[in-house]
């Protein structure tokens, strides 16, 4: 054993005596070498991140700006910051944050570690399950949640007992808002888990380790990068959520930041410097949690991948195999099944009053949709268009952002890093107001603003964190030498990149990239303020249903819409599951 302990330390001597000597194309980029990719990635943020959130900046420095004038700076900032209600609605906002990362992490991390390293049956359908309630928009999904539990609701209708005292507390937001939060944990963890695969538990197995310490001590921890990103995206998700907070946190008396920068923006008189100011709050929190997760994952070595890819061989679940289904099955239920019912019940309700009746169900609401008389078909078809467009846009970007950050030693790359995470920080009213000051300018000869290209740049500046964590997590875990080797065998950067680092992380990519495209399908409060005139989303369209008081309108709308945006997700890992058979036989 000492002899091939000595040749293995003798092999990685040699490897790291002659990849440094390494010229031309065949090297990485050295520190100091600026990358070209780096460029691509700062244009694109610049675009998307540094313009609005600039404005944002310049708001709550000049009071004064959105009329044109830079008088009396700072003049805001020390009245707000004094004011003692800011301390308690920030340490409410970092418990909601914190409880919901840690209940999304309760519910999602042991499927994950089921549906990475074990064959479950109908694995590709529990996946889309399991994506749904990240479709279905937090605030539709409250309110049904509230016309299940509160009295007299669904609930007491079928079992004769209610669940509001639960419900309308903190304890039973943060349990609300995770239903609508895990699967973010649930796709990183079991992609970090797939690529890890068993073996390294395996060899702690020959070497006298349980399976349980194998996976706790070995398997756990080479996750850590799949798990540290979604928390930090949950967690940002969750500080920044306004539908429920505002809808179940206000009759308990439970106020966070994101609820006050609102009551700030929407009612008379407007406060922009103050909302702009809790809002810089909000970034230096997020930011916070990004530099703990920095932290981190810059102690430990976390790559798994060296050379060529080693295919994933799943165990059995064996006599586990109905217990893991029955969980699957029970948080499939809980968290998709149970909301898409109670909205389902409530779009085929004549009346909110009637109840779970015969004589109260109709399909009238559906028939309205497609009657097309309020231009339902329309904000279906610009928010599906909307949702691939910001999807395509923000995972190329991210992939491209997050290979320079990990990748590459370009001066600037941390600083990029920053801006990456930023806008999950930035409630989307605040990067609404941020577009709006940016682009409404007169002196601009050409502006987006008053157009559909305005809402994706609002929502590719909300959700691009969410690839640039997934793919960072997926470049920490590919070696450099494979990339080293592609560029000593005379490929460029961009060709090493397209065919070897990116197919690498495509699965963790695409994940991402469905994410978004759920979100920016169902986004409210961005679609609100800065939709053109005449021009209506999906959200807007139900907001608006809302205001009228045609709840059950509203309601088959959500109904349809999440249908439609879990449909193409399926087919989507259906055609890459069938692509990778493909290869395989290849």
């Amino acid at each position: 054993m000492a002899q091939v302990t000595e040749l293995a330390q003798s092999a990685r001597d040699g490897e790291a005596q002659v990849l440094p000597s390494l010229s031309g194309r065949g090297q990485a980029p050295r520190a100091g070498r600026t990358s070209p990719a780096l460029w691509i990635a700062a244009a694109g943020l610049v675009l998307v991140v540094v313009i609005p959130f600039a404005f944002v900046i310049l708001q709550a420095i000049f009071p004064e700006l959105g009329r044109g004038s830079l008088a009396a700076p700072f003049s805001v900032l020390a009245p707000t910051l004094s004011d003692p209600v800011l301390l308690r609605l920030a340490l409410n906002t970092v418990a909601l944050g914190i409880g919901v990362a840690v209940i999304s992490s309760l519910i999602a991390v042991p499927l994950a570690v089921f549906r990475a390293l074990f064959r479950v049956p109908g694995a590709v359908i529990w996946d889309a399950l399991m994506l749904v309630p990240f479709m279905i928009p937090p605030y539709i999904a409250t309110l049904g949640w509230i016309m299940t539990l509160q009295p007299y609701g669904y609930l007491q209708q079928l079992a004769g007992f209610n669940l509001a005292g639960f419900l309308f507390s903190v304890p039973g937001m943060a349990f609300v808002m995770s239903l609508n939060c895990f699967p973010v944990v649930y796709f990183a963890v079991s992609r970090t888990l797939a690529a890890v695969g068993g073996r390294y538990a395996d060899v702690g197995r020959v070497f006298g380790a349980s399976p349980w310490r194998a996976f706790w001590r070995i398997t756990l921890p080479l996750s850590l990068p799949g798990l540290a990103a979604s928390l930090l995206l949950v967690f940002a998700m969750a500080i920044e959520e306004y539908g429920t907070p505002a809808a179940l946190g206000r009759r308990t008396g439970f106020t966070v930041l994101v609820t006050e920068i609102e009551l700030r923006v929407s009612d008379w008189p407007v406060d922009l410097p103050g909302a702009s100011i809790m809002a810089l709050v909000l970034v230096l929190l997020s930011f916070s949690a990004f530099l703990v997760q920095r932290r981190l994952l810059s102690t430990r070595n976390f790559q798994t991948m060296s050379g060529k890819p080693q295919a994933i061989v799943k165990r059995p679940l064996g006599a586990l195999a109905v217990p893991v289904l029955a969980l699957f099955a029970l948080v499939s239920f809980v968290a998709a099944g149970a909301p898409l019912l109670a909205i389902l019940a409530t779009a085929l309700s004549r009346t909110i009053s009637g109840g779970l009746a015969a004589d109260n169900l109709t399909l009238q609401n559906f028939a309205s949709i497609w009657e097309d008389g309020a231009g339902a078909l329309k904000a279906l078809s610009l928010s599906l268009s909307l949702g691939i467009a910001t999807a395509l846009v923000t995972g190329l970007l991210g992939a491209v952002a997050a290979y320079v950050v990990v990748k590459t030693r370009s001066r600037g790359r941390f600083a990029l890093d920053v801006l990456t995470i930023i806008p999950n920080a930035l409630p989307g009213v605040v990067v609404a107001v941020g577009l709006i000051l940016a682009w409404n300018q007169p002196w601009l000869p050409i502006t987006p603003y008053n157009t559909t290209l305005i809402l994706l740049l609002a929502y590719c500046c909300i959700l691009l964190p969410q690839p640039v964590r997934y793919a960072t997590a997926a470049f920490q875990q590919v070696g450099d030498n494979l990339e080293a080797a592609a560029r000593v065998s005379g490929a460029s950067g961009s060709v090493a990149f397209r065919r070897i680092l990116l197919p690498l992380i495509l699965p963790n990519l695409v994940a991402s990239m469905l994410l978004v495209f759920a979100v920016a399908a169902r986004e409210l409060v961005a679609s609100l303020l800065v939709a053109p005139v005449g021009v209506h989303t999906v959200a807007s369209f139900i907001w608006r249903q809302f205001e009228q008081g045609s709840i059950g309108l509203g309601m088959a709308m959500a109904f349809v819409t999440i249908l439609l945006t879990a449909l193409i997700p399926l087919l989507v890992l259906s055609a890459l599951r069938r692509f990778g058979m493909r290869r395989d036989v290849l």
